[in-house]
């Protein structure tokens, strides 16, 4: 993934209309998969593997705030990483932004 943000520590994700209200997306940011969930219009960046078994998390159910894993139900905060269900079992968190409808991760 192409970092073509002015500041080369943010880097190109997708384009906001590829993630609609409600749903996830994945990618590869750095060697490192990365999800991107939007929640109302609110955009949040986490680890895309659960800590559990790997599971794809963008593929997850997105609810209130947490997104359950697709594979065992474990819950993710998606503003903080923490996982609900197993204390100590949370994943990383990464800045987000958009400019002129493209969304950036700083990674």
């Amino acid at each position: 993934m192409s970092s073509d943000s002015p500041d080369k520590s943010f880097h190109k994700f997708t384009e906001i209309q590829n993630i609609p209200s409600g749903s996830g997306k994945a990618s590869e940011i750095n060697g490192q998969e990365i999800a991107v969930f939007n929640d109302e219009g609110q955009l949040y960046a986490i680890d895309n593997s659960c800590p559990h078994r790997g599971a794809p998390l963008h593929e997850g159910i997105l609810r209130d705030g947490k997104v359950y894993c697709p594979w065992h139900c474990f819950d993710f905060d998606i503003k903080t990483g923490e996982c609900g269900a197993v204390k100590g079992l949370d994943v990383n968190t990464y800045e987000v932004k958009v400019e002129e409808g493209t969304i950036y991760v700083k990674a």
